[in-house]
């Protein structure tokens, strides 16, 4: 990578490097973090003339120690006067960032759109974030491979520019780490990045985390990341033909929303999604023979993420498809009838005091009642959480609350991810994420914008617009 001095007004900076396998777009986002210019406000000349963003390095034949010089005013945030009224634009930029009321922005380094979606909406999650503060910069642990924990590392500093920054900020550290750990990111066509699918990246992240969140290095529980996104499932495994039947136990991050002709609404998605046949083979039979998979959730997380398989292999074409039918999906999700019945059992105490407690909140006076459970359950409840998480959270690290929180099957929409196109190799993708204060931001790369509650549910597909790819739901707890 040839090193070249930039100067812009009085300043030189003498040894800026050019990644020249990258697009000059991710190169003015270098100086952007230098300078403090946007890159849409950069002039950067150079013999032949002003580097475009789609500029071919081959052929600009930069050389070591060349010099270049840029133009362009870079933002500031006014200056408090020392009396008087304080305004929003005079405060320092992380109070800034506080009285916004939303995070940055993300700039796109060139069709990265599926990470930067993804990273807002992981970065809402904010036991996630404090588990990441308790990452140790170094030091990890020795089964625990380089490239994870220059990863892992990469992801809190990341979210520490989101949370104190209200420019945009540019994630070139975070990306390069993230395509030498998984190169598939790094795929090139034309001399340009391609763009990847939202939910492998989500999928490759969160495994990471995973790993390196549970090493011994870190002062954080062994299931940090499971008692956040684990989904524990028990599956009946039946053979029509032989007879033959077996139960099996997984854990998962995320549930699937099958959607085909039948399929109007999430749960009926989800109800087709922990259904499946199998073919493998019999014992009995002495040959392959076709098995029915029937799950049922065992074990549920703080957040539950849920992805709607909206892509398919199209043999004629050679290419990912995407299905365009609209399934809607609702702002609260009740997944009470997706579970075991080991599992209602646990629930059902924190319902009906859950049903109460909304009953009290809309102002209806409730009978009093004997209690749904006693101590002695509310024991073995509490027993139950430390070996699942099937009524709460699986620990106590990963979640930063009571123990005695319990889960009730009921979940609210905290972030929508979306893509907008007809293939999963391109087209465009964007996170909707509820803030603390309730409000909605749309995540588009470097530009957020204000939605209203009653659209997010309008994402829900059926034609060419932005249409939910990635839900992700927050449980609804109760104290017990």
């Amino acid at each position: 990578m040839p090193t070249v001095s930039v100067k812009w007004q009085k300043e030189l900076y003498p040894a800026v490097e050019i990644d020249t396998t990258q697009p000059p777009y991710v190169f003015k986002c270098q100086l952007y973090d230098l300078t403090g210019v946007p890159p849409e406000r950069q002039k950067i000349m150079m013999k032949g003339g002003l580097l475009k963003d789609d500029s071919d390095w081959s052929k600009l034949g930069v050389k070591e120690g060349q010099k270049l010089m840029m133009m362009g005013t870079a933002d500031e945030i006014v200056k408090a006067p020392e009396k008087g009224p304080v305004f929003m634009e005079d405060l320092p930029e992380e109070e800034l960032a506080v009285a916004v009321g939303h995070s940055a922005g993300l700039f796109n380094l060139g069709n990265t759109c599926y990470m930067n979606s993804t990273m807002q909406c992981l970065h809402s999650v904010p036991e996630l974030k404090s588990a990441l503060i308790e990452y140790p910069q170094s030091g990890r642990s020795n089964d625990l491979d380089q490239s994870s924990h220059l990863l892992t590392v990469a992801t809190r500093d990341l979210f520490s520019e989101l949370d104190k920054n209200v420019k945009p900020v540019a994630p070139m550290q975070f990306w390069m780490v993230l395509r030498k750990k998984y190169p598939q990111f790094g795929q090139q066509h034309n001399g340009s990045f391609m763009q990847q699918d939202a939910e492998e990246c989500w999928t490759q992240i969160l495994y990471t985390l995973s790993q390196a969140l549970r090493s011994p290095g870190s002062s954080q529980s062994i299931d940090t990341v499971k008692g956040l996104f684990g989904i524990d499932l028990v599956s009946r495994v039946h053979c029509a033909e032989s007879g033959e039947e077996s139960l099996e136990t997984e854990s998962i991050y995320s549930l699937k929303c099958h959607i085909s002709h039948e399929v109007n609404h999430l749960h009926e998605g989800l109800k087709h999604g922990l259904k499946s046949e199998l073919e493998k083979a019999s014992p009995s039979l002495g040959r392959s023979a076709v098995y029915l998979k029937d799950s049922r959730i065992n074990g549920l997380p703080k957040y539950l993420t849920i992805q709607f398989v909206r892509f398919f292999w199209k043999r004629e074409s050679n290419q990912k498809a995407k299905i365009l039918r609209k399934v809607d999906y609702p702002l609260e999700l009740d997944i009470f009838d997706l579970c075991s019945d080991e599992l209602r059992k646990k629930l059902e105490a924190p319902r009906q005091m859950l049903r109460e407690e909304d009953g009290r909140k809309a102002g209806l006076k409730l009978k009093e009642k004997t209690p749904p459970a006693s101590a002695d359950n509310d024991v073995k409840m509490s027993d139950a959480q430390g070996q699942s998480n099937e009524s709460g959270e699986s620990s106590k690290a990963a979640s930063g609350e009571d123990k005695k929180k319990q889960l009730t099957g009921v979940y609210d929409l905290v972030a929508v991810l979306t893509h907008k196109g007809r293939s999963a190799d391109s087209g465009h993708y964007v996170a909707w994420v509820k803030q603390e204060n309730g409000k909605w931001i749309q995540f588009d790369d470097d530009n957020p914008i204000p939605q209203r509650e009653e659209d997010i549910t309008k994402l829900s597909g059926g034609g060419d617009w932005h249409m939910a790819y990635i839900c992700m739901y927050k449980a609804r707890t109760i104290d017990i």
